[in-house]
């Protein structure tokens, strides 16, 4: 008698919980040993993608000469076409510093050491400045901020000098929030089967960060730059102190948000059984 193979999930299903648990951690790892040219060159892709997303959201958001329009929706519009930033990245393949908060997961499992997290957080950190720094100027060369009349600069200057006036516990507090839902994204993705899939996990906790008015560090690291650039022969002035300061909250809200309130969560939830004592790392 012949054993029968067990049977496979149809394409439609997706990954359950503790399936995408396992998924996550064996990416950290995989994250952890990737070698340091590919993590600069993926994560100064990723550094660009976000700032694309974070360009569609601008000229989204700018409501025209006559600065008309509803609000709420079209902050929901700005959500939904910032999600391609994010798409580009799970899709297209590239290092994301907020996303990569999940390879707590595999720390907390034993199976990384901290050094090697460090290590990468600090490379594709790096990295998507670079990618971000990089877009903003090509952004400037192609004159986008004078479209609309003009509209679409003063939105971009806007934005910037509503990041920067952001108290510290606020600029945490949004830093958090927002990094749940990035890591929820990527999360969701793990579970998704097909382009598809992905494509739909993606934009709903995208979506809602950005209408919510939560932050994001690798796209202020291309909104700030642009509101300097913007401002810079003016009297008002975007500072680049103002800007670092924020930039360094909002990275500390993320590390919280994307370690602390997911990451470790889920490997509490469906690994703690993998705990660091049980299988250390040398």
């Amino acid at each position: 008698m012949t054993d029968t193979p067990p049977p496979t999930a149809p394409l439609a299903d997706a990954y359950a919980p503790a399936q995408v648990a396992a998924r996550v951690r064996d990416v950290g790892v995989t994250k952890a040993t990737a070698p340091t040219a590919t993590l600069l060159a993926l994560a100064v892709l990723a550094g660009a993608f976000i700032a694309l997303g974070g360009l569609f959201y601008t000229v989204t958001i700018t409501a025209g000469p006559d600065q008309s329009g509803h609000f709420g929706l079209i902050r929901l519009a700005g959500g939904v076409t910032f999600s391609l930033g994010l798409i580009l990245v799970v899709v297209g393949g590239a290092e994301l510093f907020t996303g990569n908060n999940l390879m707590a997961m595999a720390w907390a499992a034993g199976r990384v050491t901290t050094r090697q997290v460090l290590r990468n957080w600090g490379l594709v950190y790096l990295g998507n400045v670079a990618g971000a720094l990089g877009t903003t100027l090509l952004v400037l060369l192609a004159g986008v901020h004078t479209f609309g009349e003009g509209t679409v600069g003063e939105t971009m200057i806007r934005i910037a000098r509503a990041k920067v006036s952001l108290d510290p516990v606020s600029a945490i507090a949004r830093g958090i929030l927002c990094n749940v839902l990035v890591c929820l994204a990527v999360w969701l993705c793990m579970a998704a089967r097909s382009v598809t899939d992905k494509i739909l996990a993606i934009v709903f906790p995208i979506s809602a960060f950005v209408a919510c008015g939560f932050e994001h560090s690798v796209a202020n690291m291309f909104f700030l730059p642009l509101g300097i650039a913007l401002t810079a022969s003016g009297a008002e002035a975007i500072s680049w102190s103002g800007a670092l300061m924020n930039l360094g909250l909002v990275t500390v809200g993320n590390l919280i948000g994307g370690t602390g309130l997911v990451a470790l969560v889920y490997w509490f939830v469906y690994l703690r059984g993998e705990g660091r004592g049980l299988h250390p790392v040398e």
